[in-house]
């Protein structure tokens, strides 16, 4: 049943491209030219689906303060970004692991227990502007797009009982959360940098909260879905951070660039 579903859906998505082509566009958050198969308007409509997917499995709080705290930070990390074509939606879940996932669209879900490791809003803003990167880059939406081509936004997006598109709602669900490239993880923690300088926050608080991630990682089992699960090689990214930060890095960081 696998197999043929992936034929299918790799058939329908020859057949699309033929007919839609690509557009290419310069995006400012990688300043590259990129090809994409796809616009805002779909990109939304993916995210919706999937937002309704991650609502499912994890519940949003019922703590109204704490909603409240992380989309005040959220919304100011998302006015100084480089996309405005997005409304974004920021949540925190009842889940105990110290992790954050962006979906395609604007929604950023924090967890619980990730909030509850941060000394401050500098530090959950540098969190939030790194998921923020993610998506102002458009990594997920890049991600999906090497798997599964205009097939998936047409199966997400689709009305339809069939439970093979439930399948392919679930495996897009899965590769998101598995993460993201080296690549892309460097230019997030980049991106995060540049977000909290201009929204107001200390940058500094990134590094503050990578160094406590490394502390937990070291002390601590590794989880599914912990935020160094989907969030790795946390060495180099206190490297990249601190660069970005200070301009330089401290002698242990060149001597643990290799080490998570």
């Amino acid at each position: 049943m696998y197999s043929k579903n992936l034929f299918l859906m790799f058939s329908v998505f020859c057949f699309l491209s033929s007919v839609l082509g690509c557009a290419t566009e310069y995006n400012i958050a990688t300043q590259r030219q990129e090809t994409l198969m796809f616009g805002t308007e779909k990109e939304i409509q993916l995210g919706y689906t999937l937002s309704r997917q991650y609502e499912l499995k994890y519940k949003p709080t019922e703590d109204v303060a704490l909603q409240t705290r992380i989309n005040d930070i959220g919304q100011r990390i998302a006015v100084v970004c480089d996309r405005k074509d997005l409304l974004y939606h920021f949540k925190v879940v009842d889940e105990k692991e110290v992790n954050a996932v962006s979906l395609p669209g604007g929604f950023v879900y924090v967890n619980k227990g990730l909030v509850e490791n941060t000394a401050n809003d500098d530090e959950l803003a540098g969190v939030l502007a790194h998921e923020v990167g993610h998506i102002t880059a458009k990594h997920s939406i890049k991600k999906l797009q090497a798997m599964y081509g205009y097939t998936l936004l047409s199966i997400l997006t689709a009305a339809t009982t069939n439970p093979d598109f439930k399948q392919g709602v679930d495996l897009a669900f899965l590769e998101i959360l598995t993460g993201y490239s080296r690549e892309d993880e460097l230019l997030a923690d980049k991106l995060a940098v540049k977000y909290t300088k201009k929204a107001g926050f200390k940058p500094e608080g990134i590094v503050s909260f990578l160094e406590k991630l490394k502390e937990i990682h070291q002390k601590e089992p590794l989880r599914p879905l912990s935020y160094w699960r989907t969030h790795p090689y946390l060495s180099q990214r206190i490297a990249v951070v601190k660069q970005e930060v200070f301009g330089q890095i401290d002698f242990k960081d060149y001597l643990n660039l290799d080490k998570n």
